[in-house]
């Protein structure tokens, strides 16, 4: 794999007129020529989960992310996942509960800074993503993730989405359904979970004081999954 990444940095070198010099990254080339973002800076985007309202068993969301995005559902090791259900307990307690895990687009995302090529990125608005047509499969941010929210493509595709490009042997996860937020839509999850009348899930924006969003984290009191990490996670959980 090292050999794959050095012939990419000496291509990539080659391709912008330029020799890769000692001491410069394939991320600092990525990053000088990346295009400046089009998302909106004073803008993060975030989830609410309210566990309590999570039901065991109920995987709309899972299966309303599939549908979108055009994964396949399979639960092998080698399928795939961009949001599952999980269980929690509670040792003191015995309580159980489940709510849903994906990528929890992390203000200091481990992905991105791991990443050799910048293919793993963070966009203005607060959506971590990966740019299949720089990642080079060497899954350092699948390591890297605290929360097993990111999955490498196996196998080839089709019938794929045309709002979501997906390729064999770059890395993947939950995008916040990024297409449909430029649409001025919500991700496919949360519209699911509303449909059915659960009401579990909640997106907006946390920058924003008055969004209903914010006003729940602030009111309730809303938790990160691995807190101890500092990551400042734009998905927050009520109840855990």
């Amino acid at each position: 794999m090292s050999d794959r990444r050095g012939f990419l940095g000496v291509a990539a070198a080659s391709l912008a007129g330029a020799v890769l010099a000692p001491g410069v990254r394939l991320i600092e080339i990525a990053q000088a020529a990346a295009p400046a973002a089009g998302a909106n800076p004073k803008v993060r985007w975030g989830m609410l989960v309210d566990s309590g309202k999570c039901a065991s068993g109920c995987t709309d969301c899972v299966s309303a992310c599939n549908q979108e995005n055009g994964l396949s559902g399979e639960t092998l090791p080698t399928d795939p996942q961009w949001i599952r259900k999980i269980e929690i307990k509670d040792l003191r307690s015995g309580r159980t509960q489940s709510l849903p895990m994906m990528c929890q687009h992390c203000a200091e995302p481990p992905c991105v800074d791991v990443c050799p090529t910048g293919a793993s990125f963070k966009r203005a608005d607060g959506i971590v993503l990966v740019d299949r047509h720089s990642c080079i499969g060497c899954r350092y941010c699948v390591m890297a993730c605290p929360y097993k929210a990111r999955s490498f493509v196996h196998e080839p595709l089709h019938e794929q989405k045309p709002d979501v490009p997906r390729g064999k042997g770059c890395v993947e996860g939950c995008t916040l359904c990024v297409h449909r937020i430029d649409r001025n839509e919500g991700p496919a999850c949360v519209q699911a979970c509303s449909d059915a009348g659960h009401g579990a899930m909640l997106f907006g924006d946390l920058n924003d004081p008055a969004s209903e969003l914010s006003r729940r984290v602030a009111a309730y009191g809303a938790r990160q999954v691995r807190e101890d990490l500092n990551l400042d996670t734009g998905v927050r959980y009520l109840g855990i």
